[in-house]
């Protein structure tokens, strides 16, 4: 039975990739195209926090994002959390409908899989978040100023977790009037916020779908820190201290790369089998790079300038502490009253098969009711946000039951 749905996964995608290219399929109707989801990115208010960890965090902020009304009852809200480099922008478009569409703006929005004419949809920014200096972000963390110094947190920022992620969010979801969760999802770390946030909160979560998420174990925590490894030996990060001075980049830049190579699959890798930069000529000059070499420095480059380094390594430590307050994942989803529907990518390399299968039958032991339906595709972990369209109409009877 073990990664039965891996193999089952990748039959579909082929077979569906074989009718959607072949002599047989029929072009879609031309219809006009309906117009943008505009959503406007708020600013939530939480007060004083005193973390799990028992430190208090003076004055928390995070940004959100809705769409859809909320019913009398307030029970047909959807939380949305999102992955380890997003931010609440999950759906619709920002800056007046000008703005690029949200991650997954695929399967949200009026008539989509999650219909916004029937659920209120929250997106909200966790704690910490990298995306620290965004403007579309707001997020309480290192690199907020800290009131009592006048000057950024830095290390001095206390330790959260993704149980402070879901009690930030669970102060937001009061504070708009929801009453019960008819769904709570999100990608990797979004997906394991639905998996803390079904243990912590049984009887508010009808429905959890984490997608690319599964067991964090020893071996992921050990990977989590060869992400942040590279930071802590750049000589300007200077044990977090570097605000106001030249930001560890380099470092930065050098786990971007490790996170990036690890979110995709080798199949996405091969466009750059055996191909030299440009000028390049690494079988002389020990010094010169390989076209995936390139690559990958751009797109580190490209995400250190616009993240904060101090940022990534809480998060990276909030992941690290996933379920930390239960003694193991079986006593956590045991207390979980939800309906599941878990979302893997066949192909993925940081929540690979096995890991989906421990949260699947840790599921099936407690009775708990699982489906199971995995994504194809030659992006790995990513096919979790650029391919999650496939199980839009898996989510839409997962919703609509």
């Amino acid at each position: 039975m073990r990664r039965d749905w891996t193999r089952r996964g990748l039959v579909a995608a082929g077979a569906a990739a074989a009718l959607g290219g072949g002599m047989l399929a029929r072009p879609a109707p031309t219809q006009p195209a309906a117009p943008p989801l505009v959503v406007e990115k708020r600013v939530f208010e939480a007060g004083s926090y005193r973390t799990r960890g028992g430190d208090t965090i003076a004055n928390v902020r995070i940004g959100y994002q809705t769409a859809g009304r909320l019913n009398a009852a307030g029970d047909n809200a959807v939380l949305i959390s999102h992955f380890f480099s997003g931010n609440s922008h999950a759906f619709g478009r920002l800056g007046g409908g000008d703005g690029p569409p949200g991650w997954w703006d695929a399967i949200i929005g009026p008539g989509k899989a999650i219909d916004t004419e029937r659920w209120f949809v929250v997106a909200a920014d966790n704690l910490v978040n990298v995306n620290a200096a965004d403007p579309n972000t707001t997020t309480t963390g290192p690199a907020t100023t800290d009131p009592a110094t006048g000057r950024p947190y830095g290390l001095s920022f206390p330790v959260v977790s993704l149980r402070d992620f879901v009690e930030v969010h669970r102060r937001l979801v009061d504070h708009l009037g929801i009453r019960r969760l008819a769904l709570v999802a999100g990608p990797s770390n979004g997906g394991l916020n639905t998996i803390e946030w079904a243990a912590a909160y049984p009887e508010m979560v009808e429905r959890a779908m984490p997608v690319i998420a599964g067991e964090l174990d020893a071996w992921l925590q050990g990977w989590l820190d060869i992400w942040a490894a590279p930071i802590r030996l750049d000589p300007n990060w200077r044990n977090g201290d570097y605000y106001g001075r030249e930001p560890p980049l380099r470092g930065l830049a050098e786990a971007w790369k490790i996170v990036t190579l690890q979110a995709q699959d080798r199949a996405w890798t091969r466009q750059f089998n055996r191909r030299v930069a440009q000028g390049q000529d690494p079988a002389r000059r020990l010094g010169d790079r390989f076209e995936i070499e390139r690559v990958l420095d751009a797109a580190g480059a490209a995400r250190a300038r616009a993240t904060d380094a101090n940022s990534f390594l809480y998060m990276v430590r909030a992941n690290q502490l996933f379920l930390n307050e239960y003694p193991s994942l079986e006593a956590a989803v045991s207390r979980s009253r939800a309906r599941w529907l878990v979302v893997p990518a066949a192909t993925d390399w940081i929540f690979p098969p096995g890991a989906v299968d421990e949260l699947v039958e840790a599921l099936r032991r407690h009775g708990r009711p699982v489906e199971v339906a995995p994504l194809g595709g030659d992006r790995g972990h990513l096919d979790g946000l650029f391919g999650i369209a496939q199980a839009a109409e898996r989510i839409r009877a997962f919703l609509a039951a």
